[in-house]
């Protein structure tokens, strides 16, 4: 370990885009924080950015964010690590959130050095390990197959800490990463230090959403994590919230099938002896936190493929009559669908979403008996081109409309749309065709950064 007793990491907001108080932040960075970390991306709103190259963050509150991070820690000489840069670490989100950071440097005249590591895998990389048979899928996921390889836009690779730590140690005051393991950028540098790689892993798990494991969670406000030799703190920079055991622990288990094991580049969390302590003051410390090193060192592949268009429509109902026998009419609106469209195709491309019944769990809800007064019915209809889905949708749209259900009295029509026009060109629709484990030798064998140097706002 270092000559510190003690390692401070501030993170500023869950993702970077999310945004967070001034207040808070100037907090944090009284606190004179070792590291300014942030996770600015996720596989959670699905695999359409991966796929399309597109940041499920806004571009401005991104810039605003990242620039009062890379200003604070240029200024008071605090390294500043970035994960998952874009959103999804691909080649296009990387070179967006670059762009980003060019213009803070120049609109501030700052004065940097910047490792920059992509997450992008070739294709033949992946082809080679599939045939060597070091690749294994998630739980419910198929085997990859190299069709699977050639369907992905582009595929990337979660880094571990070992790469960060890399650019860290060549005097890097900003890494910005591609597809990361989320805790990387919050424990590589500690972890570089000396400090247990257990602990750091787990306190960077948490500060990955910031303030969302304090009381109240919030994704747009400021934590703090303070490592020390045998356990780390949890703090919250708002007077508006606290840490709480329950709240740390209860966060603990997000993201995990496993409560007690956490798997990730080159082994995993182990939490069968950790513990949560209130310290006071809104803090909570953490101990027993453990890193199991694997045996073979494996990364996490993402790769999306696109497999249509997407059109819906939204409409309500109230009438109790429809509400009643809402599965036997969406049947028989499809069944009225395939007849009219005669393409068995569009009939496989056509899904209802009824919140009010099941529209968030679907098979799953526990809860049989439609209780609702009112339903909101999406009707969403995929197919392999945008023009299809239009016609698609247009015609389940009008045939629900005008369907006449058993036992329906009136004849004015069975929907309620609330926007005109009632069908919206959502585009292009992806799912993953890779989501995948592959075994590497080391980080190295995948994975390169590059230094640049920022001198008054110019790259030199």
């Amino acid at each position: 370990m270092s000559g510190n007793n003690e390692f401070r990491v501030l993170s500023p907001t869950a993702i970077l885009g999310y945004g967070f108080p001034d207040a808070s932040f100037k907090r944090g960075v009284e606190k004179k924080p070792h590291l300014i970390a942030v996770d600015a991306g996720s596989t959670d709103p699905g695999p359409y950015y991966l796929g399309a190259g597109k940041s499920f963050t806004d571009r401005a509150f991104v810039k605003q964010d990242l620039s009062r991070m890379v200003v604070a820690g240029v200024k008071n000489k605090i390294p500043v690590v970035v994960g998952t840069a874009g959103g999804s670490g691909g080649t296009e989100h990387f070179k967006w959130c670059y762009e980003i950071l060019k213009e803070i440097a120049a609109e501030n005249k700052l004065s940097f050095k910047v490792g920059t590591i992509s997450s992008v895998v070739s294709k033949d990389t992946v082809k080679k390990a599939l045939k060597d048979g070091k690749i294994a899928p998630l739980t419910y996921v198929p085997e990859l197959t190299e069709q699977d390889i050639d369907d992905a836009t582009e595929i990337v690779a979660q880094i571990g800490v070992a790469t960060m730590q890399e650019a860290l140690k060549a005097g890097c005051d900003v890494v910005l990463a591609g597809r990361a393991y989320d805790p990387a950028c919050f424990a590589a540098l500690p972890i570089m230090k000396g400090f247990d790689p257990g602990l750091a892993l787990h306190m960077g798990k948490i500060l990955e959403c910031a303030a969302i494991a304090a009381t109240p969670g919030s994704g747009a406000d400021c934590a703090m994590g303070t490592l020390t030799k045998d356990s780390f703190i949890l703090e919250a920079l708002s007077d508006d919230r606290v840490f709480t055991t329950e709240s740390a622990a209860a966060h603990t288990l997000y993201e995990k099938s496993d409560p007690y094991h956490l798997p990730g580049p080159g082994g995993e969390i182990d939490l069968t002896a950790c513990s949560f302590k209130d310290i006071g003051n809104g803090r909570v410390e953490v101990k027993g936190s453990k890193f199991v090193p694997a045996k073979k060192y494996t990364v996490k592949l993402e790769g999306a493929k696109l497999i249509g268009y997407r059109t819906i429509s939204i409409a309500g109902t109230k009438d109790p009559i429809m509400i009643s026998k809402i599965d036997k009419v969406l049947e028989q609106v499809k069944q009225r669908v395939n007849l009219i469209s005669n393409d068995p195709y569009l009939a496989d491309g056509l899904i209802f979403h009824v919140y009010g019944k099941n529209g968030v769990m679907g098979a799953l809800e526990p809860v049989k008996e439609i209780t609702s007064h009112e339903l909101c019915v999406v009707i969403e209809a995929v197919a392999p081109t945008q023009d299809k889905a239009n016609s698609l949708c247009s015609l389940a749209r009008s045939t629900m409309l005008h369907y006449g259900y058993e036992g329906r009295v009136s004849t004015a029509g069975n929907l309620a749309f609330p926007f005109s026009p009632s069908d919206i060109t959502v585009g292009k629709v992806f799912e993953f065709a890779v989501y995948h484990i592959m075994e590497i030798d080391s980080e190295k064998s995948i994975f390169n950064y590059k230094i640049e140097t920022f001198k008054d706002g110019e790259l030199v």
